[in-house]
């Protein structure tokens, strides 16, 4: 939605546009203030960004397959949690 409002915001202004869509307008103002400095975003969000070049290269290591499976062992254990390769070496 906040594409859609960044879009049409110059023709018809972004609180008319939330109070159609239905949503806060400082929630449109919270996601393109994150979207211009990275800090701003959650904590979850920053952690998910570093780590996602991290899975994607796992996942292509064990030819493109997802699941417990895929992750029982090899490059997956050198950096799951303990608890998690505990779990899964059960």
């Amino acid at each position: 939605m906040y594409a859609f409002v960044d879009a049409h915001r110059a023709t018809y202004g972004v609180e008319p546009i939330c109070r159609t869509l239905a949503i806060a307008p400082s929630g449109y103002f919270a996601h393109r203030a994150a979207a211009a400095d990275p800090t701003r975003r959650a904590a979850r969000t920053q952690r998910d960004a570093q780590l996602a070049p991290r899975l994607r290269q796992l996942w292509h290591d064990e030819r493109r397959v997802y699941g417990a499976r895929a992750s029982s062992g090899g490059p997956c254990s050198a950096w799951a949690s303990p608890w998690r390769a505990a779990r899964w070496s059960a």
